[in-house]
């Protein structure tokens, strides 16, 4: 069975893709996620805070006396709360580069144009063969426009790819007031591919400490619904690759995101859960679906079930929303 995808204009081995997450902290996992079969992986991401906060911290140090009492480095955020730094995460794409073969992904989360680009070069410099925005920002100024921010959006992809020749993905949130036209501005913007879609952050609370805590959910196989329906809906109207991310756990969830439209499926709370042989159980999975169903390869099926494909358009908008309120049975 021949499993292999084109991504990012790479030829895969398979279309399981590792994303973004601490497995990818330790150069020992890029081998185990390859000899699992994984096609690709995407390191996890490296916030532009961590490299300004390093260098303010380097500033720090060699700008100040031996004389200032030592409360006084409280001033500034402690670099060592994130794992790894700016340094060590060029470094960890280099001894990766050493270790596998496949694909090794870099991921990137700024929040300036200076800040996007800079680094970015710098991790095409340490070799990594393609690089993930992670464009997470939420934002809460009542002051800026909607299009204010999607313009943001735009010169920022625009301005990497200006710095760097490796292809680039586009990591995005599903928030946009229309999600298909800013899917064509950044295909016409020079994405090469557009990961759908990130999860963000939403804070709990604490009731016995009183305080407002980060809280990470895993996602289900339901998460992956909402990327499934807009690879689904994009599939044939841009150029640019698709990729599925979010509740992709097991070779079945892989292949209804191919079939909707995905180059790759991409798979991080599975391996989280089950370890990263996990990778292999999915493998399994797809092909004896595929032998089943008597594909011959993965790029056959790929887009099969996209929306200009499927004989009932209609299944990706809102007429199906309404049948299937209709159609839901309560049971006592």
């Amino acid at each position: 069975m021949d499993i292999t995808t084109k991504y990012l204009g790479m030829e895969l081995r398979s279309p399981l893709v590792v994303s973004a997450s601490p497995l990818t902290e330790d150069v020992v996992n890029f081998k185990k996620m390859e000899d699992a079969g994984a096609g690709a992986v995407v390191m996890h991401s490296l916030f532009e805070e961590q490299i300004t906060l390093e260098e303010k911290a380097l500033h720090f140090s060699a700008t100040e006396g031996d004389n200032l009492y030592a409360e006084s480095t409280s001033f500034f955020p402690n670099v060592d709360e994130y794992r790894l730094g700016p340094d060590e995460y060029l470094n960890l794409i280099k001894k990766a580069k050493d270790v596998v073969s496949i694909p090794v992904i870099a991921s990137l989360n700024g929040t300036s144009l200076g800040g996007w680009t800079k680094f970015a070069s710098k991790m095409e410099e340490a070799g990594a063969d393609a690089i993930e925005l992670n464009d997470y920002f939420i934002p809460t100024d009542p002051n800026k426009s909607g299009a204010e921010i999607e313009e943001m959006y735009i010169q920022t992809l625009k301005a990497v790819k200006e710095a760097v020749k490796i292809p680039i993905a586009l990591k995005l949130s599903p928030f946009f007031s229309n999600m298909a036209y800013m899917a064509k501005k950044f295909d016409e913007a020079g994405a090469d591919a557009l990961v759908l879609f990130n999860r963000f952050y939403q804070p709990d609370i604490d009731l016995e400490n009183l305080e407002v805590k980060p809280h990470i959910e895993l996602s289900s196989p339901y998460s992956g619904r909402l990327s499934l329906t807009w690879i689904g809906i994009l599939k044939g109207k841009i150029k640019a690759d698709l990729a599925a991310t979010r509740g992709v756990h097991t070779g079945k969830d892989a292949i209804k995101m191919l079939m909707a439209g995905a180059n790759v499926a991409m798979t991080c709370s599975a391996l989280l859960k089950n370890g990263i042989d996990h990778l292999k159980t999915m493998e399994e999975q797809m092909v004896k679906w595929l032998e089943e169903k008597e594909y011959e390869s993965v790029k056959q099926m790929i887009g099969s079930m996209s929306q200009d494909k499927v004989s009932d358009q209609s299944s990706f908008e809102r007429a199906q929303y309404m049948k299937a309120l209709v159609g839901y049975q309560y049971k006592m």
